[in-house]
């Protein structure tokens, strides 16, 4: 049988923990299994140079408001391209699939991979009657995390039947401690020989990295011998790095804060630090805890979402919890202050990665799924992975 074609639909291809998810997938799939295609609804950004396989990548220009109006566009890309699945990713693209099912894509998947900023706590009725609405064109849901699933089934009623949960993978070839010797080389002089505390992610709300900044501050007001001993690197941009600039203009003296931007270099950052912060309000399962626990490092994450899927309160990491300067400065300082639970913790949060986290599982469960809805597409009669454009 011919490989299926998969369309992937996300809102924009840019820095981000789903957007790396979706890169990573595509190029650990075995090419044998399917091709892919991906339709941006605004645009792709740099990040789309990451893929290392021959894909196509549609941009849609989508301009801010309903999406509705987009939907007759999108169906006629969807004729062109012929694909045999279609999968979108998140709440910003489900109107797609009504996109899908006009064109007559044989088999429609729609991944859950975190709770929009706008409904933190997954209360707004407008998202759940939304997501129940379009859920009669879906073939399968697919979430991340449990918590996600338990949204999706107890709160929307999505058929328990119909939901799949498939955790996100880290790549341990690319993610791995660092060695006696190693340090970054653009690290700036007045953080060396420092103990770091880190983190990685996009600088908007639903990250929180005003309150690891806070967080910081209190633990360096609380200790202020750790302001000599320790530094913070914050890697990511995004619409608060205005306000992370302002906030550390406003400290004297300054702070040992570097405010990295967005690098490519994530595995050697990580390889640089000492402990990992994830300060989010909310998340689906993130990438970046994943990819510090493959890099041996302690955790403190807040009590969300998928958060404690990950991390074994005690064994590999601390939740503590969202919103709380002060919890996360005194469960930083925790692991500032006892050398031996920072090893201990990043030992068992390595092996934890390697054991039930690998990007190998993970793919393997997505090729999974998609040779399933590949044969039902084709007993539909949709269009194979013969037709349509082979890549750029």
């Amino acid at each position: 049988m011919p490989q299926p074609l998969i369309a992937h639909v996300i809102y924009r291809l840019g820095y981000g923990g789903l957007e790396n998810g979706l890169v990573n997938l595509i190029n650990h799939m075995p090419e044998q299994e399917c091709r892919h295609a991906i339709v941006c609804l605004t645009e792709s950004e740099s990040f789309g140079e990451r893929i290392e396989r021959d894909v196509e990548i549609v941009e849609m220009h989508k301009q801010p408001g309903n999406s509705l109006k987009l939907l007759p566009s999108l169906a006629r890309e969807f004729r062109r391209l012929r694909p045999d699945i279609v999968h979108t990713r998140n709440l910003a693209t489900l109107e797609t699939q009504l996109a899908a099912r006009a064109a007559g894509v044989g088999y429609r998947i729609h991944g859950e991979h975190g709770i929009d900023m706008h409904d933190l706590h997954s209360n707004r009725l407008r998202y759940r009657l939304l997501r129940r609405a379009v859920s009669p064109v879906i073939d399968r849901f697919v979430t991340v995390s449990r918590d996600l699933e338990r949204y999706l089934v107890d709160t929307v009623g999505i058929p328990g039947s119909k939901v799949e949960h498939i955790i996100n993978g880290v790549d341990t070839q690319r993610f791995y401690p660092r060695g006696a010797a190693e340090e970054l080389r653009d690290l700036p002089e007045s953080l060396r020989g420092r103990l770091l505390i880190g983190t990685v992610g996009r600088l908007a709300d639903v990250k929180d990295p005003l309150n690891l900044l806070d967080a910081y501050t209190a633990m360096l007001v609380a200790t202020p011998t750790l302001r000599e001993t320790t530094g913070l690197v914050m890697v990511g941009d995004g619409p608060l790095m205005g306000a992370c600039r302002d906030f550390l203009a406003g400290q004297q003296p300054d702070l040992p804060v570097w405010l990295a931007g967005a690098r490519d270099d994530i595995p050697e950052i990580l390889r640089a630090l000492d402990v990992f912060a994830l300060p989010s309000l909310q998340e689906g399962i993130s990438n970046t805890l994943l990819e510090a626990m493959a890099s041996a490092l302690p955790v403190v994450a807040t009590d969300v979402g998928g958060n404690p899927e990950l991390i074994e309160a005690g064994l590999n990491g601390t939740l503590v919890p969202a919103a709380s300067a002060a919890a996360l400065a005194g469960a930083l300082a925790g692991y500032i202050n006892d050398p031996a639970r920072r090893q201990a913790h990043g030992a068992a949060g390595l092996a934890r990665a390697r054991e039930m986290f690998s990007i190998n599982r993970m793919v393997q469960r997505y090729a999974a799924l998609y040779r399933r809805a590949g044969a039902s597409s084709a007993v539909t009669g949709t269009a194979t992975a013969g037709n349509g454009p082979s890549g750029h």
